[in-house]
Order: C-alpha cells, then structure tokens, then sequence
C-alpha cells in the first residue's frame, strides 16, 4: 500500500492505538499485553527446555494425574497434531510417559512422570518471576483489583463462548 499525503498518521508512531482498533481500546490493550505476556513466558520456559503451552499441558498433568489423550487434547482445545507434537518432545525429554489404557486398549493415558517433579518446581518459580515481572509497580490491592477485573473479562468472553475452558 503506497503511502498518502491525506491518511491519517500512523497511530502506533504516536502513541495511540491502529485506526481501526479506535472501538476498540480495551480489546487493543489485552492483545497487546497477552503477546507481550507470552512473549516473556516464552522467554522463561526456554531456560527450562519448554516450548510456550507446554506448561500448560503439564501443569493439566500434573493436577490431574493420568489422562486420556483424547481427554488431554479436549482439555487443552488444541489441534490434536500441537498436542501429540508437544507430548513427544515431552516424551523425548522424559517428563511425561504414554501407555496403553487398560480399560480399553485403544486409548492412550498420558501421565507426568516422577522426573518432572523438578520442572513442576521450575514451572512454578517462572511464572512466579513472570508474576512479579507482569506486576511490578502495582500494589496489593491494584494487584487484587486487576485480578477482580480480568475475571469478569474472563467470565464475559466465557459467556459467548460453548467451549469455554476451565481454570
């Protein structure tokens, strides 16, 4: 696209959001942060040998324990190809196993193993530090008042959704 002599300055060069996110504010502001939130997860689980949303299907392990496949792909809403590339190089990595369910062999239980027990640790200790690092400069109560909010935000979204995932 060529530029114009007569469009409207790039928002983002003066600090607003894009033209056409002007109705939206808000929705501009959460994207911006979830990526930028993502971005430094990302950056902290790196140190740990995840990939971004594996801690997720491993915190979902590691509060369940053994789960189906089938169930494990449902619980994370993923394409069922993310999550079977995710469980091998977990597998790989030796922080989860698959077996065969004995209730019906067709089916494959996934299971933490005993070795992830030191990255259950890690985990927690990342998203403590990206806690701290999301947060720094807010005090207690704006601290509990974002969280007050976001849940509503949450509830709202949950609202128009039918597969709305679980916390």
């Amino acid at each position: 696209m060529k530029a114009d002599s007569t469009a409207p300055a790039d928002a983002a060069c003066v600090g607003g959001p894009p033209s056409a996110a002007l109705g939206g504010p808000v929705s501009h502001a959460v994207s911006r942060v979830a990526r930028l939130h993502r971005i430094t997860a990302g950056r902290l689980l790196r140190g740990l040998g995840l990939y971004p949303g594996q801690e997720f299907l491993m915190m979902h392990l590691w509060d369940t324990g053994a789960v189906r496949q089938a169930e494990l792909i449902r619980a994370m809403d993923l394409d069922p190809s993310t999550v079977t590339k995710m469980l091998q190089r977990l597998e790989q990595a030796g922080h989860v196993r698959r077996r065969p369910d004995p209730d019906d062999r067709r089916a494959v239980l996934v299971e933490a193993t005993e070795q992830s027990c030191a990255l259950h640790t890690q985990v927690r200790a990342a998203w403590a530090d990206l806690e701290e690092h999301t947060l720094v400069g807010l005090g207690p109560a704006e601290r509990a008042e974002l969280t007050r909010l976001l849940a509503k935000v949450e509830e709202n979204l949950c609202q128009e959704s039918v597969d709305c995932p679980t916390r």
